[in-house]
This record gives structure tokens, sequence and C-alpha cells, in this order.
């Protein structure tokens, strides 16, 4: 019995060593803002001079930006592209591809990737920064790094150590405390023919990154009320997540006009075909990756030199959707792509655990912690499908943005583009509403038509 106290004890001990090697040190806390920048990326630029070194990011509007407006204009419209990829001449570049961005180019002859210049466009308020040099000492993992803890208002690992880490860092992104646009989500069929899969009024809020509390126990909520298609119309949904997300299960409920009451949805989460997107994608390729990671061991692969979407301004905010909308994927003349280190995190399904992938790639942007692509695997261990976020900062508060984002089904030959805003007013940042207005009632009022 003895013997069998002795092993329980040396386990614990090796379990809490490990934990406490999760954490940084302070003379690594000590790298934020000098070699690395306040948020963890690397300050210089790269050596062969295609990556800049990082100068503070994009504060001041261009010319032409209204004080309040949801629409931002681009500031690198005069830009030409320096360099053209397409499946012609993609060896040259594998390196830098997705695995992804490569099985476009090989499947469509129409597909190209115009890299333009490098921009470290990401800038954050003061707040986030002084509360990410706060937090990176005292964060910490918990349930095998599904929930967190120790963090507020700032990055919680700004030096990741861990996969559970970096995928942290991207599901509490600073986009803004809160914002709110009219969106449409969109697919388009392997024929080429686009369809309204709903539109509608989001609003989203990170209390998490309320800097007037100490402490949030939930870091992401959104409401969604439809307006359409018709039949869709006056259908709201209401998803909340905590930091314990590990522990508690996500919050959700939905709101259907013909049965006049809120229901308790709990599955809206995981691998569950979202209702937003037709069904097209799972509930957790939302914003690339999204809600509990319980279902996947995540590994931190290291960092890497990619070619992802980035200031793409013109698809954001200037594209009207029907020259947005190609057959087989998004017009690549209103997708710009810069080359920018991002960090590799690889994804498997854990032993026991239902999902219908079985393997997930993400590229996180090392600037904004914003996953910008991923590569998604089937049962099979084939590619399937992959996504891509398209990065248009906001320089007015500032803030990074990736809420636009698509997914290509590299089967069917269909995609599907969600939160396209450019002719429904874009993006305004809000302040929080009331506790009051995140209830189960507040979301029948919202949705009744």
């Amino acid at each position: 019995m003895k013997s069998t106290h002795r092993f329980a004890l040396s386990v614990l001990v090796a379990a809490s060593a490990i934990a406490a090697q999760a954490a940084i040190t302070a003379d690594e806390a000590k790298t934020l803002g000098t070699t690395l920048t306040p948020v963890g990326a690397e300050k210089a630029g790269n050596a062969a001079g295609t990556i800049p070194a990082w100068n503070g990011g994009l504060t001041t509007p261009p010319a032409g930006f209204k004080p309040g407006d949801g629409i931002r204009p681009n500031p690198f419209a005069s830009e030409k592209p320096r360099v053209q990829i397409d499946g012609k001449n993609m060896g040259q570049y594998a390196a830098n591809l997705t695995e992804g961005t490569k099985a476009m180019l090989q499947k469509y002859p129409t597909y190209r990737v115009d890299v333009y210049p490098t921009h470290r466009t990401v800038a954050f308020p003061k707040f986030v920064t002084d509360n990410t040099a706060k937090n990176a000492v005292k964060a910490k993992t918990l349930n095998d790094g599904k929930s967190m803890e120790g963090a507020h208002a700032g990055f919680p690992f700004p030096i990741p150590k861990t996969g559970n880490e970096a995928m942290w860092n991207h599901l509490v992104r600073f986009n803004g405390q809160a914002y709110e646009s009219k969106y449409r989500n969109l697919n388009v069929d392997a024929s080429g023919r686009p369809a309204l899969a709903t539109e509608g009024v989001s609003v989203q809020e990170y209390p998490f990154w309320d800097n007037s509390k100490q402490s949030a126990e939930t870091f992401w909520r959104i409401k969604l009320t439809y307006t359409g298609p018709a039949r869709r119309a006056g259908e709201a949904l209401m998803l909340i997540d905590p930091l314990d997300i590990g522990t508690k299960d996500r919050r959700a409920w939905s709101y259907l006009p013909g049965q006049r009451r809120t229901k308790v949805a709990p599955d809206l989460a995981h691998d569950t075909p979202n209702p937003g997107t037709a069904g097209a994608t799972t509930f957790d390729d939302t914003f690339i990756f999204n809600g509990s990671m319980d279902r996947f061991d995540f590994k931190l692969v290291g960092k890497k030199e990619m070619l992802v979407p980035y200031n793409a301004y013109a698809a954001v905010y200037q594209s009207k959707q029907d020259e947005l909308l190609k057959p087989n994927h998004l017009n690549p003349d209103f997708v710009r792509w810069e080359l920018h280190r991002v960090w590799v995190v690889e994804a498997t399904l854990k032993e026991g655990k239902r999902h219908v992938y079985s393997k997930r790639t993400f590229y996180l942007d090392e600037d904004s912690w914003m996953a910008l692509a991923s590569d998604e695997y089937d049962a099979r261990g084939q590619l399937w499908r992959t996504g891509f976020a398209y990065m248009a900062p906001s320089y007015d508060l500032p803030a990074p943005y990736t809420d636009m984002f698509s997914h290509y089904d590299l089967v069917s030959r269909a995609y599907q583009l969600t939160g396209f805003i450019a002719e429904t007013g874009g993006l305004k940042h809000t302040k929080p509403l009331a506790d009051r207005e995140w209830t189960a009632d507040s979301l029948a009022g919202s949705g009744v038509r």
C-alpha cells in the first residue's frame, strides 16, 4: 500500500513540474517589447528582407476614412502584386504555401495567389499590451489544456509552449471588446452558382477584454438574428463560451418563430453542421477554429514563413458580391496575399473521440494570434477542406479583424463565404450590451418577426 501511495505521489509531483514548466520565466517575459513585440511576435524582419520589422502597426486611418463608418478604405490600394503564383509556377513557392493553397492551385487553373509587399499593420490599444505582460507570467491552462485561468484583458500566452496555449491566444483574440455587423453567408456550388445561406445581424462581445474589470468568466458571446432568406427570417441564435470551457459546456440557445419560444441547443458545437452556412461547414470551422479543444490533441509544430491572406481590405470592404464570388473560388483580383510568420499547430483527433475531421492544421499569425488558414483531413487522412480568413485590421481602434472567412470543399468543389459585409454597412465597433441582453428571454424578443 505504501508503495502505491509513493507512486501516486511521484505522479502528482511530476505533473506539477510539467505544469510549472509550461509557464514562462521572468527573463523570458523581459523579451516582450524588446526582441519580441508586446504580444510575442518577432520584432525584427526576416533575413531575406521580405518580412519587415514591426514598427508599431497601422494606427493612422488613411485619407477618406470617416470616423464611425463601418467601411474602411484600403491603405494599400495603389500597390501591385510583386509576384503571381498559379498552378504552373507553384513549385517555386511550395515551401511558403499551405497544403490547402497548393491543393487549390493544382485543382483550379483559374486560382491564383497574388503576393503583395508585406505590411505588419497589426496594432493594439495600450491596455492590451500592458495586460499581456502581466498575463505572461501567471496564465496557465487546466484540464489538459482545455481550460485557462490567470489572464484577463491581454493575451494569455505571448510565448506559447504548447499547442493549446497558442490556440487559446486565437480563441480570445482581440477584435475589440464589442462589435456589430449586418452580414451575408454565401454558398457557391460546383456549377459556380451562388446561393444565400443566411443573412442577418451579428452582435459579438468578448467580456475577457473588459479592462474595467479584474476578471471574467466568459471569453466570447455572439447573438445572431437572421433576416434572410425568407424561410429563416426571424430565427435567432446565441452562444456563450466560458473560460473554463474544459469543464463547463458552451451555453447555446436558438429561437424559432414558428414555435414562439427559445430552446436550449447543446449540440451547437464541434462538428455539428452549422445552420448559418446551410450545413456547408461545422460549428468549430467558425473563425477557422472556434469552441472547445476537447476533441483534439494540439501540437505546437513551430513557426514558419507562409503566404496568407493579409490586409485584405479590397475583399472585405471594397468588393461587390457578384464580383467577388466566382466559380470554384473567390475572385483572385480581390484577395491580397502577403508573406508572414505564422505559428503552425497540428490538431489530431483524440482516441475515443468523434469528429468529421481526423486531423487539422492551423496557421496563426504571429502579430495578431488569429488563425489565417487551416487544412482539414477526413477519416482516411485525405485533405478534404481548407479554410482562409481575410485579415483587414481596424486601424481606427486599433484592432485586427478576420471575421470574413471562406472554406473550400476539395471533394464537392463547392465553397462557402462567411461574414460578407462590404455591401451591408461594414463593421462597427460598439459598446457592450447589458448582461440582461444575453439571456434566453432577450433572444426571443430579438428574433420575433
